[in-house]
């Protein structure tokens, strides 16, 4: 096409210049005749000598530039006949650039015996049509003379020209606007794209996108002479052309992603067949961990049930026929219960409870697990459910089991399972109260992990099951234990120094947590590990249990190194740092900070850094308290520390993702150590300042210690200012919560309790007690109100 434009170009410049010339010969003729008037021969003679050639040339003239344009258009003319005539695939190449469509044109002239040649260019082989191609990948070109039976090379080539063509045929169906919905390009590529074959196909779309975004990119703005489209023209139909082959690509993923989930289905089938009875449990939660690359949903596990029992349907092993089918059906039955409840799983949030007087009030934290077992239609699920909310442990509810039918504990895991992961993600999408929703995810990760753990601990235990059995299902209960954590510790709000342990209305730090301990020794040191031993040893330190929480931080303290986990790593050293103080080894709590200060501020951790300062100031105040002597430059350095420790979280409070645990542990532990520096330093009235902003931040963090340390020095600094009844309050609080957890404190607190009584009188006393009831409920409940004269009589005896 450019070179007709370049011919026509040519001919009417000549026509251009003829017609130049033309007019100036015309102009020296009238200066020549002009001239002539002024000679002195004759006139007459003179002007018929010179009108004859002057109508010669302007009659060739004329005729010249006629013939020329003439010609011109002629010779277009021809161009577009012959253009017309043979192929348009110089027309699509040349001004589209659309070279798979070229080629569609050129398989239609296939049969056509007219050779598809043009000037200066060879002769063009013929592309199969797209029929052929699908029906049969090897055919050849009748144009190359090839043999009948084509080589390997050429079905490749064979391929991608289909492909191409498909692309291009689901292409211009887009934007004829035929296409009302991607299930059609969907069923185009399920139908034409064969087996094994995706690869040339991802290329041959590859390629089509690549060439398509190359041209968008190549439209210039300036128009070009003779120009078929305007850029603007040109650019909205290359965007159309791209959002369709997106379109394609789009599809062309979900296929993808259907065809891996049935590869996934079909091995899963093999690998429960091939397993013992005894181990096809533990097989079945390999499959469905969520940790692994392909998670299992809904409609995979319907699927897999589905195919286990037609792979059994004609076994003549007639019990491995049954158990898979009761396996098949365990596994329906789960997700069709689960799909039941899932409409109501956290309608419990919104629903008011009823008082004994039959009235309704909102309350800001309600018990899920009534709710959930009013909902669920699983026998087994409905009776664990109903024991939690009762406070009955979920071991009980394993030993209290007549017999163990394997299929209802798979069909318990199924939903169990499912709604652990649904609420999570609830939760996570909550962007009107990310902190809320943070907190929520933390406990719903810790209690179901806490579940779990009592089911496994309840297996163990139970003698009315056979052994081996009970040894498998506990482990099988565990191994979901570590499924759970282990997704947990992946999260970005993982509690490196702390968490909510109590959002469902059960205490989750419980002794369960104990089990936790020998089969996780088997587990090989990962990251994921490191970060699971540490808020295991986090939960043993709010226990009391001082030599257990120091194992699992040093554990995880070796691994979090090998692993690179510098976050960890620095964690550790603070929560080692808190287990020496409390274990009286001042010394090294302050080595341990120091070290996990430097760390925090060479690897640029900002929260390490800010727990470090806590941690360190937090063992200088206690280091400080064994001096005989008590100076105020012993206390300045380690207040400073606290001073910049408590500056910085409450900075970094605001900035972090949803709401950041380790902040308000480190306010916690910042205003404590600083009421208690203060203490020191008989400044009562600024002790109190600082450890009543300590009492909230402590609750938030779910520390024991720290909230019995908090309201033991409040008792002290009331006690210091005379404000005796206050000072019992706090007391009774500061003896329980510490008792709870064997710190030795709680009888400091006791103590400071008797010489109150010896100052008030134990009736006066008793009557502060009774009239604080309601308050110290809040804290304790109504067992630990019960047992504070119990243990106020206990460390009379012993003292």
């Amino acid at each position: 096409m450019w070179k007709s434009k370049l011919i026509f170009k040519l001919i009417l410049s000549v026509a251009a210049i003829a017609t130049s010339v033309q007019l100036s010969y015309s102009s020296d003729s009238a200066v020549a005749e002009s001239a002539s008037s002024n000679l002195t021969v004759e006139s007459g003679q003179q002007n018929d000598t010179l009108e004859i050639p002057k109508l010669a040339l302007t009659g060739i003239g004329i005729g010249v530039i006629t013939g020329l344009i003439i010609s011109a258009f002629w010779y277009q003319k021809y161009r577009q006949r012959q253009l017309h005539s043979t192929t348009k695939i110089d027309r699509f190449r040349e001004e589209f650039g659309c070279g798979s469509l070229a080629d569609y044109y050129l398989s239609k002239s296939r049969n056509s015996p007219k050779s598809l040649t043009t000037p200066n260019q060879e002769k063009i082989p013929a592309y199969p049509t797209f029929s052929e191609s699908l029906g049969n990948p090897n055919s050849s070109s009748e144009t190359d003379n090839l043999a009948a039976e084509p080589t390997p090379d050429t079905i490749p080539n064979s391929l991608s020209d289909s492909y191409y063509k498909l692309i291009e045929e689901i292409v211009t169906t887009t934007l004829k606007g035929q296409v009302r919905a991607k299930e059609y390009i969907y069923r185009q590529l399920i139908e034409n794209v064969g087996a094994g074959n995706g690869e040339i196909f991802e290329r041959c779309l590859s390629d089509r996108l690549n060439s398509t975004q190359s041209e968008l990119h190549k439209v210039r703005i300036s128009p070009d002479l003779f120009q078929r489209e305007t850029p603007e023209l040109k650019k909205a139909r290359l965007n159309r052309t791209l959002k369709a082959l997106q379109s394609i690509e789009s599809e062309w993923e979900r296929v993808q992603k259907e065809k891996r989930n049935r590869a996934a289905v079909t091995a899963a089938v093999q690998q429960i067949l091939t397993a013992s009875e005894a181990y096809r449990f533990s097989v079945l939660l390999q499959i469905i961990d969520p940790n692994q690359n392909e998670v299992f949903n809904q409609s995979q596990l319907q699927q897999l049930a589905q195919e286990l029992k037609e792979a059994v349907s004609a076994d003549e092993d007639f019990q491995l026929k049954q158990e898979i089918e009761q396996l098949a059906i365990a596994i329906a039955s789960g997700v069709e219960s689960y799909q039941q409840l899932e409409a109501s799983l956290v309608s419990w949030i919104y629903e008011p409870t009823k008082t004994s007087l039959e009235l309704t009030q909102s309350q800001k934290k309600q018990e899920p697990w009534a709710s959930w077992a009013e909902t669920v239609n699983s026998p087994l699920t409905q009776i664990l459910f109903s024991a939690l909310a009762e406070g009955i442990s979920a071991t009980e509810v394993v030993v209290c089991q007549p017999y163990i039918n394997i299929k209802d504990w798979v069909e318990l895991t199924i939903i169990v399972q499912r709604m652990q992961q649904s609420l999570v993600t609830w939760f996570e999408r909550q962007p009107y109260d990310s902190k809320w929703g943070t907190s929520a995810s933390i406990a719903t990760f810790l209690s179901f992990a806490v579940v779990w753990c009592e089911l496994s601990h309840g297996f163990r235990v139970a003698t009315n099951i056979d052994r081996t059995k009970r040894e498998e299902l506990a482990k099988a209960c565990f191994q979901i234990v570590l499924q759970i954590l282990r997704t947990f510790a992946h999260r970005q709000y993982f509690p490196l120094y702390g968490g909510v342990f109590a959002f469902f209305g059960r205490d989750a730090l419980q002794d369960a947590i104990d089990y936790l301990d020998t089969p996780l020794k088997e587990v090989e040191g990962t990251q994921e590990k490191a970060r699971i031993l540490t808020l295991l040893g986090y939960s043993q330190f709010i226990l009391g249990k001082y030599p257990q929480a120091n194992s699992f931080h040093q554990q995880a303290l070796e691994i979090a190194r090998q692993a690179g986990d510098q976050p960890c790593e620095i964690a550790n050293l603070n929560h080692s740092s808190r287990v020496c103080v409390a274990q009286k080894d001042y010394s090294q709590a302050i080595n341990y900070s120091q070290r996990a200060l430097i760390l925090a501020r060479q690897a640029g951790d900002r929260f390490g850094e800010a727990h470090a300062l806590a941690t360190l100031g937090y063992g200088e105040v206690f280091a400080a308290q064994q001096t005989e002597r008590i100076e105020p430059d012993i206390y300045q350095q380690s207040i400073e520390y606290l001073r910049r420790g408590l500056e910085l979280s409450e900075k970094l409070r605001d900035s972090a993702f949803g709401v950041n645990l380790a902040a308000h542990q480190t306010q916690a532990l910042c205003y404590i150590s600083l009421g208690i520096a203060h203490v020191a330093l008989e400044k009562p009235q600024a002790a109190i300042e600082y450890l009543e902003k300590g009492t909230e931040a402590v609750q938030f963090s779910g520390d024991k210690y720290l909230q019995g340390l908090n309201f033991l020095y409040l008792a002290e600094s009331h006690y210091n200012l005379n404000h005796l009844e206050t000072a019992v309050y706090n007391s009774c609080l500061g003896m329980y919560l510490l008792e709870q957890i064997t710190a030795t404190e709680w009888r400091q607190a006791a103590g400071l309790l008797t010489i109150l009584q010896s100052k008030l009188g134990n009736e006066a006393v008793e009557q502060v007690i009774v009239n604080s009831r309601t308050n110290i409920i809040k804290f304790i409940g109504v067992d630990g109100y019960d047992t504070l004269w119990k243990l106020l009589e206990e460390y009379k005896r012993s003292h």
